[in-house]
């Protein structure tokens, strides 16, 4: 099941990557680059090992960090409140 943004959070692409609204609270939470990447594979239904897999292979890292870095943004945006699984 692909990772869903709660729907009071908006998404905007940036030259720097992604920036997320959330309504609610009128906070902004800006991603880097990869964030983007992973927040985009997620919600386009990728896995975890799918997308560390594209992340190593597109900046050059392990997937074993890759799939740290997946992990480490999915709790965040967990925690922040911002998507739904």
């Amino acid at each position: 099941m692909p990772l869903t943004l709660r729907p009071h959070v908006s998404a905007t692409d940036t030259d720097d990557g992604m920036v997320l609204l959330d309504e609610a609270s009128g906070s902004y939470y800006q991603l880097n680059p990869v964030g983007a990447l992973i927040l985009r594979a997620l919600m386009d239904g990728a896995d975890t090992d799918r997308a560390a897999s594209a992340i190593a292979a597109r900046y050059q890292v392990s997937r074993a960090q890759a799939a740290d870095d997946i992990a480490a943004l999915r709790a965040a945006l967990r925690e922040a409140g911002l998507v739904t699984r």
